[in-house]
């Protein structure tokens, strides 16, 4: 596989990043979460319609409130799938703990408010998939900023499996629709290095070759 040149600034931040899942207690600054969320916020978009949406959680009872929430559908589907009722509960412990343990928790959503609208099913899918996609690129825009503020962050996909629970705790808007979570703080650990395929598993046709 080849390495990224970390020389780069850029790609330095790229190849640095890790997904940190437990932090140090101290809030972070408004003005830092502010850089986070201007940073995400440049991020390219379909038709630059920019349908990407964040709602902010630092408050203690409202990350509290969330967990609860998704826990109790976790506890649900996992009990309907025939799971062991300990390890069902071990995991929405474990979720919770990585929710309400992070200084700063950022709801992204998604809104079809102004993407284009189409009469046909096959459009109207490509038109939604730009918007996820374009969602997806501020919050990976989110996590290098968080990298580069020397911030620990995590993406958690969850609220996808229950997009209405998490709208119902946080009161958000009848056309936000939720994506992810991605929890954010001062680092307590160091994030583990994953592994990644090597190009030519996941390159197809006359591109570079790899070093």
């Amino acid at each position: 596989m080849g390495k990224i040149d970390v020389q780069n600034g850029i790609l330095a931040a790229i190849a640095g990043r890790r997904s940190i899942r437990r932090y140090r207690p101290e809030p972070l600054a408004d003005a830092t979460l502010l850089r986070l969320l201007t940073a995400a916020t440049a991020a390219p978009s379909a038709h630059n319609r920019q349908p990407w949406r964040f709602a902010v959680l630092r408050d203690a009872a409202a990350k509290l409130a969330l967990a609860e929430a998704m826990g109790r559908r976790l506890f649900e589907d996992r009990l309907r799938d025939g799971d062991a009722n300990d390890a069902i509960e071990r995991d929405v412990v474990r979720s919770r703990a990585r929710i309400t343990g992070a200084p700063a928790v950022i709801a992204v959503c998604l809104t079809l408010e102004e993407m284009d609208r189409y009469p046909d099913p096959r459009r109207e899918r490509a038109e939604y998939l730009m918007a996820v996609q374009s969602t997806a690129m501020a919050v990976q825009n989110l996590l290098l900023a968080a990298g580069a503020e020397g911030l620990g962050a995590c993406w958690m996909c969850a609220p996808l499996f229950c997009p209405e629970v998490v709208k119902a705790a946080l009161d958000l808007p009848a056309a936000w629709e939720p994506q992810a979570l991605v929890t954010l703080g001062h680092p307590a650990e160091a994030g583990k290095e994953r592994g990644r395929k090597p190009l030519p598993a996941v390159v197809l046709g006359r591109g570079p070759r790899p070093v």
